[in-house]
């Protein structure tokens, strides 16, 4: 009589962890695109932030660029002004 109540309560056991896990077995698909989506993003902000960095050097370059030439437009009417 104990073996067929410890039987029963396993299979109960049984029972109730396949019904627990059949949520979860059935959104693996979906979790799966959802991690593919976010590496893909992940690698498309590290591909934004090279092309950031890249034209932040540009623009500290454009910038000494336009000091110089501010510069030398004041040398030029400076030397006007004489």
């Amino acid at each position: 009589m104990v073996k067929w109540i410890v039987l029963a309560m396993l299979l109960f056991a049984l029972v109730v962890l396949a019904l627990a896990v059949r949520p979860v077995l059935a959104r693996l698909p979906r979790l799966r695109r959802a991690a593919v989506a976010l590496q893909r993003r992940q690698g498309e902000a590290e591909a934004l932030r090279a092309a950031a960095e890249e034209l932040t050097v540009r623009a500290e370059e454009l910038q000494r660029r336009a000091e110089t030439a501010q510069q030398r437009v004041e040398l030029i009417k400076a030397r006007r002004g004489n």
